[in-house]
Parts: structure tokens; C-alpha cells; sequence
């Protein structure tokens, strides 16, 4: 009986084992933002060749990090998209659960809009103005802080319009949220003396605060889901949305973005930097599961070849924001090496 059963544990084992082993389709999940460029290149990738079509979620950048380093079987994760760096506690959790050999590969630019209705006058603001009409503690004119009182756009600056603040943004675990407020409201907050002065007194403080995004209602989680934003903005006139570039480029029948610092959002702005809130995207390689699911490095010299990520691409048409010439032969080498580029 004893005997019986140890064997009947091992053949239990080897099936599952070979369950676990037999999936023939990459998984891929993260950033919202990226979501539409790898769909594509993965549906292309499925069209082309002989490799079943690449599964893709969108989790948010967080997410996806989150269920990326659960572990290195393949019950976990391939590919995970973002859109900012990931952050060194994620390389730690990751590492913690056995996933220590990742390649990380930028696929391009995107910016960071305000967005609002075609119906309402495009907003020309810029990053200090729209720092204090954001952030959740601002200056008091006596050297300490106080809760944001600013109510109305007009209560920022006599410019600005005559309306109530109201901005519908993405929520903590988003990239764009955390790009949003890295290169937007610490931009604006460091063109404040006193506060770009306590950077150097308190650090941790100083993005506690050039980071700090109010809790009043005037900025409204609004999930991961752009097209709802986009509905209500059209519902309502007064309202704005924070996007990336490559959403609002396929929304501009419907929504404006806004002028920051009045620098327009378009692909040459953002590709040269010269747009104030710009940044750049990446895919995330699990190395472990090369060669166990295949089509994986096909996959990314597709994701990595001109005809998709290159100027004249169809990830062109999505609204990607190409690398200059030279970074993007050097983004295809790691992607065709798989370097382990992450965390050393």
C-alpha cells in the first residue's frame, strides 16, 4: 500500500509537472499605457507566424510587476509591460521568489497629457501652476504648509479659467501615475524655492510633498480604463483627464490635450524631450522561461524589429514615439542577447 501510494505521488507529480510544462502561449501582462503596442505586435507576431498568439493583460504597471515576481514557473507570467523603470523593490520581490535573471528593453517614448473636451478651450498651464492646483499641501507665504485651499483653476493663477478643479487621473499602481507625478508635480514643486531648497535638508520629505497628489475630490482615481475617462470628460466640459500621448492620439476626435509650459504634445516635442512631461517605456523579460515557453525571442525581434517599433512602424500608427536610430539598435542587441540588465 505504502508503495502503491509513492508511486501514485510521483505519477500525480510528473503530471503536473508536464501540465505545467505544456503551455505553448506567452503571457503577458502590465503597464494600460503599453498595452495597445504589444496587443498589436502580438497579434502580428500570431498572424506571421507559427506560434499561437501571445496573451496580453492590462493590470496597470504595478500589477503587472506584482504577478511577474510571483515566481519563475510558468504558471507565472513572460512578459511584463511598463511605463516607467521598475522600482528596486520590485527587482527584490522578484528576486525573493526565485525570478533573478530579467532583461529589461525601452520600446519608445510616450507623454503624459491633460486632456480635456473638443467642446471646451484648449488650457495653456504650466508645470508650478499645475503643481499647486494638484498637489495636496502647498505653501502657506509663511514657510511651513497647509492643505490645498485652491478650488478653482482661477484660485492657481488669475490666468487660468474660472472653474472648478476637477481632474480624473490613474490610480497608485498605474505607471502613468507614478510618471505623472515624478515628472509633473515635481517639476512644478521644485520651480517653488522653498521647496526645491528641501531637497537638500530632507529628502524624503521633499517627494512626500512634490508628490503628494489631494485627496479632496478634486483628483479622481478613475481606474485603469482610459476609454471611461474619455466618456466622462465628454459628459463633462469642465473636466480633465490625465493620458498618455498614444490614447489621446487615437481619442482626438473627441478630446484636446492640454499646453504645458506652452509646449505642445506632439511627436517631435516628445521624442526630443522638449515636452515637459515625457517618458520612456519598457518591456520586462523573465529569462527563466526562455526556451521552456516557446516563441518567446521571436517574439521580441518582432516587438524589436523597424517594421513595428521603428518610425515609419505600425506601432507608429498606435501612437509610439520611436527611439532615435542608435538607441533602438542598441534596444534590439539586448533584446536579442537577453542580458541579465536588471538590478546589477
Amino acid at each position: 500500500m505504502i508503495r502503491r501510494a509513492l508511486a501514485l505521488a510521483v505519477l500525480a507529480t510528473v503530471v503536473t509537472a508536464a501540465a505545467a510544462q505544456a503551455r505553448d502561449q506567452i503571457r503577458i501582462v502590465g503597464s494600460s499605457t503599453v498595452f495597445p503596442f504589444t496587443t498589436r505586435v502580438a497579434e502580428e507576431f500570431g498572424r506571421t507566424t507559427n506560434f499561437k498568439t501571445p496573451v496580453v493583460e492590462s493590470t496597470g504597471t504595478g500589477g503587472g510587476f506584482k504577478l511577474f515576481c510571483e515566481g519563475a514557473g510558468v504558471d507565472t507570467p513572460d512578459i511584463a509591460n511598463a511605463s516607467r523603470g521598475v522600482k528596486k523593490s520590485e527587482v527584490e520581490t522578484c528576486a525573493k521568489n526565485g525570478v533573478t535573471e530579467i532583461t529589461e528593453i525601452k520600446i519608445g517614448f510616450d507623454g503624459i497629457v491633460l486632456a480635456n473636451s473638443l467642446a471646451s478651450p484648449q488650457l495653456n498651464i504650466n508645470l508650478q501652476q499645475l503643481f499647486l492646483a494638484l498637489a495636496k499641501d502647498v505653501p502657506d507665504g509663511k514657510g511651513g504648509l497647509v492643505a490645498n485651499p485652491n478650488k478653482m483653476w482661477s484660485d492657481v493663477d488669475k490666468s487660468l479659467p474660472a472653474k472648478k478643479i476637477e481632474v480624473l487621473g490613474p490610480p497608485p499602481t498605474s505607471g502613468t501615475r507614478d510618471a505623472f507625478a515624478e515628472l509633473a508635480m515635481e517639476g512644478g514643486c521644485n520651480r517653488i524655492p522653498e521647496l526645491a531648497a528641501l531637497k537638500k535638508t530632507d529628502e524624503a520629505k521633499h517627494k512626500a510633498v512634490c508628490q503628494g497628489i489631494r485627496e479632496d475630490g478634486a483628483f479622481i482615481e478613475a481606474g485603469e480604463n482610459d476609454v471611461l475617462i474619455v466618456r466622462k470628460l465628454e459628459a463633462n466640459k469642465d473636466a480633465f483627464g490625465i493620458f498618455g500621448y498614444s490614447f489621446l492620439d487615437q481619442n482626438r476626435d473627441k478630446i484636446q490635450s492640454s499646453l504645458i509650459d506652452g509646449i505642445d504634445d506632439d511627436y517631435d516635442n516628445i521624442s526630443s524631450g522638449k515636452y515637459p512631461i515625457s517618458r520612456s517605456l519598457f518591456i520586462y523579460v523573465k529569462k527563466a522561461h526562455i526556451g521552456v515557453v516557446p516563441g518567446i525571442k521571436e517574439f521580441l525581434s518582432e516587438y524589436t524589429s523597424d517594421k513595428a517599433w521603428g518610425p515609419e512602424g505600425y506601432l507608429a500608427d498606435k501612437g509610439l514615439i520611436a527611439l532615435p536610430d542608435a538607441e533602438r539598435a542598441k534596444w534590439r542587441a539586448q533584446a536579442l542577447a537577453l542580458p541579465n540588465n536588471v538590478g546589477m
